[in-house]
């Protein structure tokens, strides 16, 4: 008998090609773990509600009266509820056409586009159309919407930077197009070299690719670098020779955790170099509200804004928005409320001032324990998170640990990784899973600097004390031994009280020690 529809081997090629690593081997591995009844910390994706960030307080008010349009009419709202938050609440709905429930345009809510090019407007000093603002339901599927418009066939090249975030790979092989290499220097900062980008775009021309657009992530995704006006100038005057259109991947554009280079837009840079680049260059940016302090992931919104697309193009992605008919209506709302936030003056504006800086403070300072930690290890190298959410540490791996991986038949790191989710329980994505030039065994942990801030000098000191002593074949432990305390300690001291007593720290500590211990013993073959 013939093979059915949704057999297997009748399935789209380009559909089986699709890698994923974020939500790959590791994840669900770590999934069957918890299924039966073991204690898994997921660190395999950017999710910050999920590992303790809370929510703030304004947007989720706001969306809450939205969601039940019948609180208004309690004559008690307003002791529950801030009347600045009454106000929005009010507002939001009266731009929708039957409230949450109710379909919006395929573009989305005019209004919510509206304060979208306000706040693109203030953040770069140049004039935003609405009209040329799609909200969608969290940035990726943005970024797989203009794939899909900008990809051909598997003639058509995108370039991408390595290490990358496997959406790009992962959407360009679902659309049947080629991905293009440009690999980021880590000797550099994750820099990358303008001269390596031609280089890559001669080598694909050369196998009949035609690079058709470059992927920026900035800051860097895993590789948390941010790129300087320096940089992105030469980013922009490479398209426009190579008639390359740019999808700047923007979403981490609040999370910046140094003061030398701070964020600043694609767009901005590409409008302070004026004609003909800026009138010439097709630009699209995306943003989300599922990061920066917000960390919304759940609520799936996000937007892009086109620069120097035509309008016959913009009716064509219109269209293929409209097959979907409407982009999530909440999530619509939380993105005016991150572009359009409470303001001095307004009675909830203090208390969403403290909860935002204070995300941002925190994450700040654990961005550089991480890193200073991450280097205190032996055979450990990881460069300063500047942006994003992320550490991405190399780690050198002994060569009898990568015998060990090649009799089990798997990469080296995700071997590591797989060991280590056996082991502790923590759940991480192999450095492999985002590409890396060949010769680098490097993994990566999604790091993202959730634990207790004030227990980490305590935490460091043990990882500091107990790593020295290592011999060089106990590889596992020399490696991830500060991984494992800082994500072990998200379980064991989240919910403990200020009046944290070192009698408890030392069982914590014995806990941890015993987990690590466990490690070693249980990988000794590889040693």
């Amino acid at each position: 008998m013939a093979p059915k529809a949704l057999d297997y081997e009748s399935l789209n090629e380009n559909m089986k090609k699709v890698q994923y690593a974020v939500r790959g081997e590791l994840y669900l591995r770590a999934s069957e773990l918890q299924k039966e009844g073991k204690k898994i910390i997921f660190t395999n994706v950017g999710n910050p509600h999920a590992l303790g960030q809370k929510p703030l307080t304004f947007p989720r008010q706001v969306v809450a009266l939205c969601q039940a349009p019948f609180l208004l009419d309690d004559p008690n709202v307003g002791l529950i509820f801030p009347a600045d938050a009454i106000a929005r609440a009010k507002h939001y709905l009266s731009l929708t056409s039957g409230g949450l429930g109710a379909y919006s345009d395929s573009r989305g809510i005019p209004g919510i586009r509206k304060e979208v090019a306000e706040f693109i407007g203030r953040r770069d000093g140049y004039p935003s159309d609405p009209e040329l603002i799609f909200l969608t339901d969290g940035a990726s599927k943005g970024v797989m919407q203009i794939l899909n418009t900008i990809i051909r066939g598997d003639g058509d090249g995108v370039l991408v930077p390595v290490p990358q975030y496997p959406l790009y790979s992962a959407a360009i092989s679902l659309f049947g197009g080629s991905l293009v290499p440009y690999y980021l220097e880590e000797t550099a900062n994750w820099g990358l070299d303008i001269n390596d980008l031609r280089h890559a775009v001669f080598q694909a021309r050369s196998k009949g690719i035609t690079v058709r657009a470059m992927v920026i992530i900035n800051p860097g995704n895993p590789t948390g670098q941010c790129l300087s006006e320096a940089n992105l100038r030469e980013i922009l005057h490479f398209c426009y020779q190579e008639n390359l259109a740019l999808l700047g991947d923007e979403v981490y554009q609040q999370n910046i955790y140094q003061d030398e280079r701070p964020f600043i837009s694609a767009r901005k840079v590409l409008m302070d170099m004026g004609p003909p680049i800026s009138k010439e260059i097709q630009l699209v940016s995306f943003h989300t509200v599922s990061k920066g302090y917000w960390g919304e992931c759940g609520q799936r919104g996000g937007y892009f804004e086109m620069t120097n697309i035509p309008a016959q193009t913009v009716d064509e992605i219109y269209k293929v928005a409209s097959i979907s008919l409407s982009p999530n209506v909440p999530a619509q709302i939380f993105m005016g409320l991150m572009v359009n936030p409470p303001k001095p003056g307004d009675i909830s504006y203090e208390q969403f001032i403290r909860e935002s800086k204070g995300i941002l403070e925190s994450l700040r300072r654990r961005a550089r324990i991480m890193t200073d930690g991450f280097n205190s290890c032996r055979n450990v190298v990881c460069n300063f998170t500047e942006g994003a959410m992320y550490s991405f540490p190399q780690i050198r791996l002994p060569p009898k640990a990568i015998e060990a991986a090649k009799k089990a038949g798997k990469v080296p790191d995700v071997f590591y990784c797989l060991k280590l989710l056996e082991a502790t329980g923590i759940s991480t994505v192999p450095g492999s899973g985002f590409g890396q030039k060949e010769g680098y065994l490097i993994f990566f942990f999604f790091t993202f600097f959730f634990f207790n801030f004030k227990h980490s000098p305590l935490l460091l000191f043990l990882f500091r004390s107990v790593s020295p002593g290592c011999s060089p074949g106990l590889w596992l432990l020399d490696g991830v031994v500060f991984a494992i305390l800082y994500n072990l300690s998200s379980a064991a001291l989240w919910d403990l009280s200020s009046d944290f007593e070192i009698g408890s720290s030392k069982l914590f500590l014995a806990e941890v020690l015993e987990a690590i211990c466990y490690c070693i013993l249980s990988d000794s073959s590889t040693h």
